[in-house]
């Protein structure tokens, strides 16, 4: 019976933990946890913008174009990231070691754009804590699982004796859910009664609900995705464990945000996609001209397909409505259900925006018709007391990101 209880008190800390599921007819509506890595394709060598800038929103500081990167050592680049570093911020060494050597091993050139993006980020998401506070989490947690407890009928006092259980670390389960601040303590919480629990490793190992974390909210299956395609440069015992560091958090967020072609005109389509997943802008541009093409109403949420599985590219076998809306205009397109279906499959990938449906679209869209937008998401987490949208969070960068820059004078 005992461990029957344990077994109940793993389980619904997970369900408490879990954003939950969203309805098929509400695709414009992510969850922050997931969005970031959940959504990303194995990472593609970096390849920094060169375009110049478009015309900023109302009020916002007009920036220089883009250039093509000087080449600086990494004398220079440190001294160029100690100059746009914020003063004040703790262990500053400690964050300019981190990214020097994100940069370097992931090949990007030391700039003020790339370097003020990333700190524009890591400064959104944590404040530059290592380890960030989740305000209300205990609060959070418990209230998750008195809901299901109610929702499937089980007796309180069946929850406080699984929970009353001691954990590896001397303390009962449900003394560390009281004292729970951050994902990293969560996290451990969770990895404990994988190994605690009865039939653990085979319940649980693929369930953890906690799926990002660390300064930059990395998701732990991006990282997963990236050490096949980019060898992680230093040891670690758990990868999972490396994504809460912030030695993991800034590498592997500099690769989400950076390494890969966008040929965007402004880094907050970059930031946009770091919410929303790569290529999210110009996916999102796509089904507005898609939209207006086909006189149908579309969720801009630069998902374009369905998937089982959006890291691995495991398509649904569903029409997407923005499927639909090709199928509608085929004819004016002139490319067959099979061509198009063809195509779609590299709406994850830089190679979409070369493919004959892309070239099509904008053909008859016109030279007018934007190439990137930022994806209209709603933002869904418990933690969240108010409406969040990507546009908010985009937003919210860049207003970073060009204070950044004024602090040497790049902007």
């Amino acid at each position: 019976m005992k461990s029957r209880l344990t077994l109940l008190a793993g389980s619904l800390l997970v369900a408490a933990c879990a954003t939950p599921p969203q309805p098929a007819s509400a695709p414009a509506v992510v969850s922050p946890a997931s969005a970031p890595g959940a959504e990303l394709p194995p990472p593609a060598p970096v390849e920094p913008a060169s375009a110049p800038v478009v015309a900023p929103p109302p009020g916002r500081p007009v920036s220089k174009p883009i250039q093509p990167p000087a080449v600086l050592q990494e004398g220079q680049g440190r001294a160029l990231l100690e100059r746009l570093l914020p003063q004040g911020i703790p262990d500053r060494k400690g964050w300019s070691n981190d990214i020097m050597g994100a940069f370097s091993h992931l090949k990007i050139p030391y700039t003020p754009q790339f370097f003020c993006a990333v700190l524009a980020v890591a400064e959104q998401e944590s404040g530059f804590s290592p380890d960030p506070v989740v305000p209300n989490l205990s609060k959070i947690v418990w209230g998750e699982i008195d809901q299901r407890r109610q929702k499937y009928l089980i007796p309180q006092f069946v929850v406080d004796a699984a929970m009353s259980k001691k954990s590896p670390d001397g303390r009962t389960f449900k003394q560390r859910v009281d004292a729970l601040r951050t994902k990293r303590e969560m996290n451990a919480l969770y990895e404990d009664m994988v190994r605690e629990l009865p039939f653990g490793q085979t319940i649980f190992e693929h369930k953890n609900p906690i799926r990002d974390g660390g300064p930059m909210q990395v998701s732990v299956a991006f990282a997963e995705t990236h050490v096949r395609a980019w060898p992680y440069p230093y040891s670690y015992a758990s990868l999972r464990d490396e994504v809460f560091t912030r030695r993991g958090s800034v590498y592997f967020g500099t690769a989400i945000l950076l390494q890969y072609p966008a040929p965007y005109h402004d880094m907050v389509y970059r930031f946009a996609d770091f919410n929303a997943g790569r290529y999210a802008s110009r996916n999102a541009a796509f089904q507005q001209a898609v939209a207006k093409l086909s006189g149908r109403k579309l969720a801009l949420d630069g998902d374009i397909m369905l998937y089982n599985n959006k890291m691995n590219r495991d398509l649904s076998g569903e029409v997407s409505d923005t499927q639909r809306a090709l199928q509608a205009i085929s004819g004016r397109l002139g490319m067959s259900d099979a061509e198009m279906l063809r195509d779609l499959k590299l709406e994850k990938l830089s190679g979409f925006a070369q493919s004959p449906l892309y070239q099509k679209v904008f053909a008859l869209a016109g030279s007018k018709a934007p190439r990137e937008i930022i994806p209209q998401i709603v933002l869904v987490s418990p933690k969240f007391t108010h409406k969040l949208t990507t546009e908010w969070f985009a937003r919210r960068v860049d207003g970073r990101y060009q204070r950044c820059l004024a602090r040497d004078g790049a902007n």
